[in-house]
């Protein structure tokens, strides 16, 4: 016999004080009322009857670690919280009127031209799955949009919903907005941040999560100065914290399902990743290094393959880049350095070979 852990017994508890509604496609999402990070596999929402936004939950930083940024504790945590805001209700709304995005191009994902083929409805009777319009297929489409008309990516779409680590903070998954380290140097430590702190609020908007600063993140402007209260040893603190105009840089953006359009058009449908290390020291190999592990062979996908790179090679100069970057800087220099049509020159390493290869810009 399975005996239940103490939090899913207060999670259980917690939870018979809501409504609680599961949404299992995107399939005529309102996109006014739900916006959220599109990229994740879970994310919650803790919402008044009137459509005011207590908060958010779920965050994500890995494609082959999905769940090590959230918790049931943390989970549990932020539901109370959001049961907290909901008991100073509507006193508090002014602090909660900024949890509420803009309007959006669309109100619903299936009016993006790229997603049209998709009905408001799944298709139950027949290829259920087939007709499912997967969340971050949102953030997709809206790439391929700008991209079709010859429109800049901004850095809000290149960096989506920056995580705190854009910060130089790392924060608890099991608890509410509880700060576990800040990296020297970075803009969280010269704002005054410290191990302990827990962050009651950033520009205003009641915390009750990673995804809360991840909202603020994403629609703070570049460069940026917003005010955080935290609450260090029983007292509470005002702090300031300055982001310059690259402050998104940082963010690891090479996990996301929403980074295949950007792939194809500027990768030809490789997957890159960084030499370790170890490997380095071996080859020999300094500044950059980028193993291929993934061509793409079919369609639209294919043209890597087409000018001639094959998995296992190695990325040693990229464009006249040869110092060490990831996955995702190379990415977003071709997005805003290139156009399409642009041919980029590379330099591979093949085995013991070095070559030169040539690869289109989608």
């Amino acid at each position: 016999m399975q005996v239940a852990r103490p939090q899913d017994l207060k999670l259980k508890r917690l939870l018979k004080k809501f409504v609680c509604v599961r949404v299992v496609q995107g399939n005529s999402l309102n996109l006014e009322l739900f916006q959220f990070d599109y990229d994740l596999t879970f994310a919650a929402f803790f919402m008044n009857a009137d459509r005011t936004i207590y908060g958010r939950y779920g965050t994500r930083s890995s494609q082959e670690k999905p769940e090590r940024d959230i918790s049931m504790q943390g989970f549990v945590s932020a539901i109370e919280g959001a049961l907290e805001l909901h008991a100073s209700f509507p006193e508090n709304r002014r602090s909660l009127a900024d949890k509420q995005g803009g309007k959006p191009r669309y109100p619903a994902p299936e009016r993006y031209p790229t997603l049209k083929r998709y009905t408001p409805l799944l298709n139950y009777g027949g290829k259920v799955a087939q007709s499912c319009l997967h969340c971050h297929m949102i953030n997709a489409a809206e790439i391929e949009l700008l991209r079709s008309k010859k429109a800049p990516l901004p850095d809000k779409i290149l960096y989506p919903w920056p995580l705190p680590g854009a910060l130089g903070l790392q924060l608890s998954p099991a608890e509410r907005a509880l700060v576990v380290n800040v990296v020297p140097s970075s803009a969280a430590h010269e704002a005054g941040f410290r191990h302990g702190d827990r962050i009651l609020s950033l520009e205003g908007q009641p915390i009750l999560s990673t995804a809360d600063i991840q909202w603020v993140l994403h629609n703070a402007p570049s460069p940026a100065k917003l005010t955080a209260v935290v609450k260090r040893a029983e007292k509470t603190t005002r702090l300031k914290l300055r982001l310059d105009a690259d402050w998104r840089k940082s963010t690891d953006i090479s996990w996301r399902g929403s980074t295949w359009p950007l792939r194809r058009m500027g990768f030809g449908g490789m997957r890159l990743k960084d030499v370790w290390d170890g490997d380095r020291k071996k080859r020999g190999l300094e500044g950059l290094a980028l193993w291929v592990r993934h061509v793409g062979q079919y369609g639209v996908h294919r043209a890597a393959k087409d000018a001639g790179f094959r998995k296992g090679d190695i990325v040693i100069e990229f464009d006249g880049i040869r110092e060490r970057l990831t996955e995702s800087e190379l990415l977003v220099h071709i997005f805003r350095k290139r156009k399409a049509g642009d041919l980029i020159p590379v330099k591979i390493l093949r085995g013991n070979k070095r070559m030169s290869l040539r690869l289109p810009v989608r």
